[in-house]
């Protein structure tokens, strides 16, 4: 088993930044890749980023290019999503994940460890 435990959630008003981290602890392995996901009220869970195993390589949505960033810490097990210019329809749950798979994947079926998420809201 992995656990994994999200932090770094919080509010911010639009155009602020943040820093989600995600700590695993359990039966980790630096051979995965991990993700994040965001989830809306109301809406379903969404891919936000993923990064390789060895944060070679790494994979964003449309949505969040060029403002948001994925890194990890293989020697910490702590993999890390920096927002930037964030905006009020950032606002959500996000989520890591863990994958089976070494290189970044973007479906939920993919992943199959979850953490528990952390609401980030952004106002206007």
């Amino acid at each position: 088993q992995v656990q994994l435990v999200e932090s770094g959630g919080g509010s911010v008003q639009a155009g602020g930044s943040l820093r989600l981290s995600c700590a695993a602890s359990g039966r980790t392995s630096s051979s995965n890749a991990m993700g994040w996901f965001r989830e809306a009220t109301g809406k379903e869970r969404e891919f936000v980023a993923a990064i390789s195993w060895s944060g070679g390589n790494t994979d964003y949505a449309e949505t969040v290019k060029g403002r948001f960033t994925i890194s990890r810490d293989n020697a910490k097990n702590t993999v890390y999503l920096q927002m930037n210019y964030l905006k009020p329809e950032d606002t959500a749950v996000y989520y890591c994940a863990a994958s089976k798979y070494g290189t970044p994947r973007m479906l939920r079926y993919e992943y199959n460890y979850w953490g528990q998420g952390t609401q980030v809201t952004v106002s206007s």
